[in-house]
């Protein structure tokens, strides 16, 4: 061929590259996002499923999100954090109190009777995490969203309706937290995460769990247990964090527009979608129990406030291993109210 013609091809073809989508152009990017719990749970169903499809959508297809559920790549679920930072994962979803002491800021909103209601103590956590927890205790990853679960119940094989009905109660807790608040009642608590509730309350390890009524069908706690306790008014037993975060290094090495694409459907804009999602499936939970014909109590206020009043000691103790790491937790409370109440809780 002349060189001529060969000049001539080569510019033609730089014209037809020149004029192709940038998407056809942009190397696809695969993202594994790895989390505990099964697929036809609420959590990996209805909000990382959607929002992973979400991303994929914004970003033309140039990002594919795999879901890794049940611990598909290995390891247990407290060391699903070390996995994002490690780049084992890209991206991992995960109770943060599984890493007890890990994230001292974060627990404020695990404290007793913190919640008000889980949407707006959601949007309370994820501005948190953008004004202060990004570039603090989570600086080694990028976190996408925060959020919290609905009213943490108390369930169990014999019913609980006052403060001493937890008396030498074998109970499954998921944060250190709420664990020392669960001590404080007289309980004892055990330290497990969700996964392990059925065959711990088969074995007699435990006899009742903390946990919201949403995910409880997922474990089938309905049919393990025959009593369930609620608590009326504004304020909740407890509830626990819960963060989607990515690989810092993966993250940064996305194109700006990619980045984008992750960012558009994150932060608060996540933060809010799944506590809602969560907060909507409890009364599916619930259900379940009652067609199961379980016993759900509803504590009176009268004894909602005796077991507030338990509470005192585990938070002044939080307040004070806070003080001991340099950290204002009086003030960290106060924040967290404040906030909460800014989002309208």
């Amino acid at each position: 061929m002349k060189r001529r013609n060969i000049l001539k091809s080569a510019a033609a073809v730089a014209l037809a590259i020149g004029l192709m989508p940038s998407s056809t152009l942009a190397q696809e990017v695969t993202l594994r996002l790895h989390q505990f719990l099964p697929a036809p749970a609420t959590v990996p169903k209805h909000i990382l499923k959607p929002w992973g499809a979400a991303v994929e959508e914004r970003s033309g297809g140039r990002i594919k999100i795999e879901h890794f559920d049940s611990m598909a790549l290995g390891g247990k679920p407290p060391g699903l954090i070390d996995q994002a930072v490690d780049g084992v994962a890209d991206i991992v979803m995960t109770v943060v109190g599984y890493t007890p002491g890990r994230f001292p800021k974060t627990e404020v909103f695990e404290l007793p009777f913190m919640m008000t209601n889980p949407v707006a103590t959601s949007q309370a956590f994820q501005h948190l995490v953008e004004t202060d927890l990004q570039e603090g205790e989570y600086k080694d990853m990028k976190v996408l969203g925060a959020w919290v679960h609905g009213p943490g119940v108390i369930h169990t094989t014999d019913g609980v309706t006052r403060p001493e009905d937890m008396e030498g109660v074998k109970m499954r807790g998921p944060t250190r937290v709420i664990n020392d608040y669960l001590k404080e009642l007289g309980a004892i608590p055990v330290g497990l995460p969700l996964p392990a509730i059925p065959e711990a309350l088969s074995k007699g390890v435990v006899s009742g769990t903390v946990i919201p009524w949403e995910v409880t069908p997922a474990i089938k706690l309905s049919e393990l247990v025959g009593n369930h306790t609620e608590f009326v008014g504004e304020e909740s037993l407890y509830t626990a964090t819960i963060v989607l975060v990515m690989n810092r290094a993966k993250y940064d090495s996305l194109p700006e527009d990619l980045r984008a694409a992750i960012d558009a459907e994150s932060g608060q804009a996540l933060s809010q979608m799944a506590a809602e999602v969560m907060w909507s499936y409890d009364a599916r939970g619930r259900e379940i129990a009652e067609d199961a014909g379980n016993s759900i109590i509803q504590l009176s206020e009268a004894e909602v406030a005796r077991f507030k009043e338990r509470s005192v000691p585990v938070i002044d103790r939080w307040v004070s291993e806070m003080e001991g790491r340099g950290i204002d937790g009086r003030e960290l409370i106060e924040t967290a109210k404040s906030l909460i109440k800014q989002y309208g809780g």
